[in-house]
Parts: structure tokens; sequence; C-alpha cells
């Protein structure tokens, strides 16, 4: 199959400005990008009055959240987490939990997103959704060591690696996830890290995503979270990626420098659940990679990562006071190239460049918010919204043309998470 994008003004993501040219994409790579290119395709996509660009990267998510989307909103941390989200995550079935997956992955596809991390349980109904739908992802099973299951969890973490990693055609790698620092003692972390790094599987941990977080492990421990995982070898063992990483002083950024991988950050979920701004700004100064990912729509309520985009940049304006922190074009590129580190797939994804995966989403500038264009960056960074995208190609493959869901048929999904959610939240 060869699709040819004719007269579009193409981002890559590089160190280049935006230029109209021609993209050809054959099978599942980029085959050529010229100002003009005079071949035959299969199909010929007329892009003039669309921006292409790299598909966004959410790098953390827990898809099956969409299921209860709205459902806790307005509730301080641990009122949403205890009396709210555990209570329902408990009645999901692993088809609840297939159709969550794949609402979450509607919503990306329609706002431009191409991959994805993902934390959760019954990870497998997860990548039969991902192998269905086209997407691309890096599947973790969540694992929690506070309570004994005889080790239940690690052995489907090891079944998840084992069974679906470079499966889909390349498109699902897959982790290991020791949930977070509080939830993970010292000697099951470090069997987990061992793991890792025997067998060079990378892992996904949430750290020091709320003050209380920070407070326990002091207590416990004498340590920071970040102290924590420090000192049990994790940056210096396994490409890491890091979820929220909120609650970090100047010493514990110093931890993280020179680590393989790098952060998550993820604005709106910090916001809405009052946790507090990460301090990205002096992560980058000291060459730590920053991508950002929306968290669950059970916390963050969308998973549109352009609103991600604004919130990363507007907040660190804020909080410094200074509208030169995080440029339009470097936000854009958290979103892109920053997130393909974490992910550890740069070399397949997150810039328009021959030779790489042809995953590429086209922009329709031809709307009153996106006019007159001055800065293409700027716009797309700042104005710009899911809503936009008009298509999404992941693997060389159209999962949306024109703003028509291919691989999903929404009607049935509606129906199924209209009747689902409603079942999982009834009486809590």
């Amino acid at each position: 199959m060869r699709i040819l994008i004719k007269d579009v003004t193409i981002v890559t993501m590089k160190e280049e400005a935006p230029f109209v040219g021609d993209i050809m994409i054959e099978g599942d790579k980029i085959e050529d990008i010229q100002s003009e290119i005079n071949e035959s395709a299969d199909d010929v996509i007329q892009g003039k009055g669309f921006v292409a660009m790299p598909g966004l990267i959410n790098a953390h998510q827990h898809t099956p959240m969409s299921l209860l989307r709205g459902f806790s909103d307005d509730l301080i941390l641990m009122d949403w987490l205890n009396k709210k989200m555990l209570p329902a995550e408990a009645r999901m079935t692993e088809e609840d939990i297939y159709w969550g997956a794949k609402l979450s992955m509607a919503e990306m596809i329609k706002t431009g997103t191409t991959a994805f991390a993902d934390m959760y349980i019954h990870m497998n109904e997860i990548a039969l959704a991902v192998e269905e739908v086209g997407m691309r992802a890096s599947l973790t099973r969540g694992l929690v060591f506070i309570e004994d299951d005889g080790g239940k969890r690690l052995t489907e973490a090891l079944d998840l690696i084992e069974r679906w990693s470079g499966k889909a055609g390349g498109r699902i790698t897959t982790m290991y996830g020791p949930h977070s620092p509080y939830t993970c003692p010292p000697e099951p972390l470090k069997e987990v890290i061992q793991l890792a790094e025997a067998r060079n599987i990378p892992v996904h941990i949430h750290l020091a995503e709320t003050k209380e977080e920070v407070i326990k492990i002091r207590e416990k421990y004498n340590q920071t979270p970040t102290e924590y995982l420090y000192h049990a070898g994790l940056f210096e063992r396994a490409h890491v990626l890091l979820a929220h990483s909120v609650h970090l002083n100047r010493r514990d950024v110093g931890f993280l420098k020179g680590m393989r991988g790098g952060v998550s950050h993820n604005p709106v979920s910090n916001l809405k659940l009052g946790c507090g701004i990460a301090p990205i700004t002096e992560m980058l100064a000291q060459g730590i990679t920053v991508g950002l990912g929306t968290d669950g729509a059970g916390s963050a309520t969308t998973v549109d990562m352009f609103e991600e985009i604004k919130a990363a940049s507007w907040l660190q304006k804020l909080d410094y006071s200074d509208p030169t922190r995080i440029l339009a074009a470097f936000a854009l590129r958290m979103a892109t190239h920053e997130g393909a580190k974490l992910l550890n797939i740069d070399d397949q994804v997150g810039t328009l460049e021959v030779g790489k995966k042809a995953d590429v989403i086209l922009v329709d500038m031809k709307k009153p918010h996106l006019q007159p264009i001055h800065n293409i960056e700027s716009l797309l960074a700042y104005s710009a919204n899911g809503a936009d995208v008009d298509t999404t190609i992941v693997n060389g493959r159209m999962l949306m043309k024109h703003r028509q869901l291919l691989t999903i048929d929404e009607e049935e999904l509606y129906s199924q998470v209209a009747a689902r959610a409603t079942r999982i939240v009834d009486g809590i």
C-alpha cells in the first residue's frame, strides 16, 4: 500500500523549519519526503491547508479508566481514589477493560495520538484491543506488592512480556510496572529491577505524584521517593519511564541526571487533582528527557494530548513568571520525539524521516482559531485541539480519514461502554 500526501505543510520535529512538500508512505514506513514527488500511489491525499506532523505520543495512560470519566470529579485525591476509583475498578471485568481501552483508543486516534504507554491489569485484553485497532503501544502490568498474592501479579507481568513483546507487527512493546515506591517494598522492587536488567526490558513506575507519598516514604525509609528508587539501583540498571515526578527537590532531580529514559509530565491530571507542578524546567536543565502523558481519563477526563501541550508550556511560564519557558516548538517536541525516547522507540517514530515508521497525523488548519498563520508551531501548540486532527496514520495504515474512524465501530463502542459504565458505578 502506497499513500502519497501532496502539497502539505510538513513539521518534521527535527531541527528544520516547516516547509511545503510531499510525503510518500510505502508499507509501514516513510519512503520519501520531497518538495515534489511525481510517482503513483494507491491513495493520494491532497494536503493543501493541512499540516503533517508526527503522531503524538502519550507517555502515561490507564486506558480502561475511560469508563470512569466524569464519575468522581472535584474531590481531593485520597477521596477520589479510595471512595470512587478503587471500588469502581474492583467491579471491572476483563471485557469491561477491553471496551474501556478501546474507548480511550478511539479518543486518542481522533485527537492525533498514535502511540501510548499503558499500565493496568488484565493487560491481555488491552493488547488484543491494540492489535485490532492498529495503534502503537507500550504495555505494562501494574505491580503492587503491599499485599501477598502468591506472585500472581508478577507472573502476569512476565506472561505479558513473553506473549506480546514485538507482536501486532511490532507495534506492541512491553515494560515492567512496579506501581510506585509506596506500593513496592525494597525486596520485590529489587527483584523487578534485576529482571529488567537481565532481559533489557524498560521499567514504568509512578513517582512522587502527591505530597502524601513523600511523607509516607520519608516516615518509612527516611528517604524521598526518588532517593528510594535511586538506592534500589533503578536509574543505573534500567531504561525507566517515571510518571508524574511532581514532588522532587533539587537533590532528587540530581539523582535522575544521566538516567536512561526520563519523565512523563502529566500536567492536566496533576492540575485537576491539585497535586502540584512538576519541576520540569530543572529536569530539562539537567539533560533529563521529559515527555507528556495524560494519565487516565478517570482523573484527566480527556486524553487529548493537545491539552497537555498547552498546559505543560503555560504552567512553567506561570510558575517562573517567565513567558520564555517551554517554547511552543519544544512543547510539540515533548509530545512527539521526547515521548518516543521515553517509550524507547525513538529509532522508529517521533519525527518525520525517511525510513522511520509511518506514524503521521494531518491537522486541518482551515479553522478560524488557526488563522492567520504567522507561526505554525505556535498555532499547533497554543491554538489547536484534538478535534482539528483530520487523518491519523499508524504504521502506514489509516486509522482515521476525514474524522471517520476506520478500525473501530463507534456506534457499537458507545453502546457497549454506556451499559458497562452504568453497571460499574451503580451505588458507589
